[in-house]
């Protein structure tokens, strides 16, 4: 078995990959280790809509409670609401049993400590290191020594709703928004904010069925989102994906705003309220030159990160950001919460729409998006760094910048999972960049390509 933990957390497809017995490991390891200052840790344990989710749910908890911990169950609800929760409930971690935008048959398990913020590194190797030795040394857990287990029932709801709507200080009375849930984990939470705001809601992808989530529908594929916001005359349409970290906003054209327009937007609204230190978005590598275009026009800049809202976070801490985010709409408010909030995402920027007396159309028109080619080429699987440090590579792409001059930039980056250099470029021309971007990709394919 290889390391668990990724990025974010332990993925896989459920049953195959992320197993009932892996699941009850890790709930073991990790009350194991955030028990040794505490011999009763409480775990607050989360999950989105998959069908796989009561099995994991119920191994993670088991082995929670067979070495002391006790477990709140805290429902179908966001990924951020247990990061908030585990606050309010003075828990020891929180747990959230969830793939967010992958499909059915994946899920996942990801920890946060008890501050809300995602475990640090060096712990996660210590419940991974537990866990691949196969060495559980503790006492005996027998008798009065093994955990609890509560449910809270709709009580999470609630408390995490009223946090969501102190964010906000206007009514939405008049307004029409459409929601779609991804069939995922905001399906009550979403329409029970919009709706105590005052707002005309209607929904869709609000039925979830445990294999329906993310199918065609949430912030990876918003085309539904986009016609029925023109079908229903909406002023606006908001779509999250299954674990609802992350927001896609549709304009009342049926046009699409992705994060970098919304960090653009709402990075602006904090400017203005004096709420944005040094005018300081934090956002990554794979932001649009729009992006940074449009911050710089508005006095305001950007610190850049590796792709991954764990390197957003980190910058943001170091810095003193307080909005940072990614292009996939995955946002984090940090005066607010401390991961990525897909419906506390959307209500800041109906503050910045409300505030500016615009539609939502004409502050989207503000923001130049430009046209961006990707191509990946797949190389041999110890030839991705070699591949980007390559001088006739290289010399490819200083030649390819000459020529987009200030108007485009050149990004050549390593897949982090698979044999895959990316290749990315932006400009203004989109033929003219799909054929430089395929230009330096075949020179990599024909010095590192699998085949030579």
């Amino acid at each position: 078995m290889g390391r668990l933990f990724g990025t974010d957390g332990v993925r896989g497809v459920a049953n195959k990959e992320l197993t009932a017995s892996l699941a009850f490991d890790i709930g073991k390891a990790a009350a194991f280790v955030l028990g040794k200052g505490n011999g009763r840790p409480l775990f607050v344990i989360g999950r989105d809509t998959r069908v796989s989710g009561d099995m994991l749910e119920n191994a993670l908890t088991a082995g929670v409670l067979s070495v002391g911990g006790n477990v709140l169950k805290l429902g179908v609800i966001p990924t951020p609401a247990v990061a908030y929760l585990v606050k309010h409930y003075n828990a020891d971690a929180g747990v959230v049993i969830s793939a967010s935008h992958n499909s059915f048959e994946y899920n996942g398990i990801k920890l946060f400590n008890g501050d809300g913020f995602k475990l640090d590194d060096s712990i996660e190797e210590q419940i991974e290191d537990i866990i691949l030795a196969r060495e559980f040394v503790h006492p005996e857990f027998v008798g009065d020594k093994l955990g609890k287990c509560l449910e809270a029932g709709d009580d999470a709801l609630d408390v995490y709703t009223k946090f969501l709507l102190s964010t906000i200080d206007i009514r939405l009375d008049g307004v029409k928004v459409v929601l779609d849930t991804a069939n995922g984990a905001s399906y009550r939470t979403a329409g029970m904010v919009y709706r105590a705001l005052g707002a005309d809601v209607h929904m869709i992808a609000d039925d979830p069925d445990g294999i329906n989530i993310n199918d065609h529908c949430g912030s990876t594929h918003p085309e539904n989102l986009m016609r029925e916001v023109v079908s229903q005359k909406a002023d606006i349409g908001m779509a999250y994906d299954g674990d609802a970290d992350r927001l896609v906003i549709v304009d009342e054209k049926g046009r699409l705003l992705d994060g970098d327009r919304i960090m653009c937007i709402c990075g602006r609204m904090l400017k203005d309220k004096g709420e944005l230190p040094d005018g300081l978005v934090t956002a990554t590598v794979m932001s649009n030159i729009g992006f940074h275009k449009y911050l710089e026009d508005n006095h305001m800049k950007s610190e850049v990160t590796k792709v991954g809202d764990r390197y957003v976070l980190e910058s943001m801490l170091k810095t003193g950001s307080v909005l940072g985010g990614e292009q996939s709409g995955h946002m984090i408010f940090l005066n607010y919460t401390t991961t990525g909030d897909g419906v506390l995402s959307s209500l800041q920027f109906v503050k910045a729409w409300q505030a500016s007396g615009k539609k939502v159309s004409e502050l989207r028109d503000e923001i130049t998006i430009y046209p961006q080619a990707l191509v990946n080429a797949r190389v041999r699987t110890d030839s991705k760094n070699a591949a980007i440090e390559d001088q006739d590579v290289m010399a490819k792409v200083r030649e390819t910048e000459e020529k987009l001059g200030d108007t485009g930039r050149v990004l050549i980056r390593p897949s982090g999972t698979e044999p895959l250099v990316r290749v990315m470029i932006e400009g203004e021309d989109e033929d003219l960049i799909n054929g430089y971007a395929r230009d330096i990709a075949d020179i990599i394919l024909g010095k590192f390509g699998e085949e030579n």
